[in-house]
């Protein structure tokens, strides 16, 4: 597994979702999913995607519950385990043993693009995670394992092993690894742009000379020099 430095990984979870968008909009990249959000009020996520493909139950002989379980082992601690589970929206994605087995691992939390269950087990051992909703019914006989440690689909979003996520109250977003440095520091000045902002409107700045005396309408656009 991709190792990616406690200090970027620190400096990723005091910035926003919308910080990290934006950022991704100046470089030209989409990273934006839809409809991938808290299952419950957790903590912000941060870390190198470990990732998992469901497909349907007749497509491949590996179970999903045993290929979730080498997943997670493989991805390893500070990881985020992204379940590419478009295939069947019907069913869990990930369950309570899979969820206590990634909290045992280290894992940071888990992103899928399906829906869960056993929402009450990952608020007792306190894992986040984030999908597009709850459901029922088990994946057990339903979809079966791909693979995991490849190139995965998140919300139409390419997911590659060491990608990098953030997920908090917003949705979730998926950086390329050799852009994370490049995103973080504009991430890290849109939020300062917009902070200054607000600040500015609080003490008694005309709105509409505090946008434009930073330039605000402008700064997403790519540039060619700083």
């Amino acid at each position: 597994m991709v190792q990616i430095d406690q200090k970027i990984i620190s400096q990723y979870l005091n910035v926003s979702v919308p910080n990290v968008s934006d950022a991704l909009d100046r470089i030209g990249i989409e990273g934006s999913t839809q409809g991938v959000l808290p299952i419950y009020p957790c903590a912000k996520i941060a870390g190198p995607a470990a990732t998992l493909k469901y497909i349907p139950y007749s497509a491949a002989e590996e179970s999903t519950v045993l290929g979730t379980l080498k997943a997670i082992v493989h991805g390893g601690t500070g990881s985020v385990l992204v379940v590419d589970a478009s295939d069947n929206l019907l069913v869990n994605s990930l369950g309570g043993v899979a969820g206590a087995t990634a909290k045992h691992y280290g894992l940071a939390g888990c992103v899928t693009d399906g829906v869960v269950r056993d929402v009450d087990e990952y608020k007792a051992y306190g894992l986040p995670v984030y999908a597009r909703g709850i459901a029922q019914q088990s994946v057990r006989g339903r979809s079966s394992c791909a693979g995991y440690g490849m190139p995965v689909k998140l919300s139409g979003v390419t997911v590659r092993p060491g990608d990098f996520i953030l997920a908090d109250e917003n949705g979730t977003i998926v950086i390329p690894m050799e852009y994370v440095t490049e995103v973080l520091a504009f991430a890290q000045k849109v939020k300062a742009t917009e902070e200054r902002v607000i600040a500015q409107i609080r003490a008694g700045a005309d709105p509409v000379e505090a946008h434009v005396h930073v330039n605000y309408d402008n700064m997403l656009k790519k540039q060619t020099t700083e």
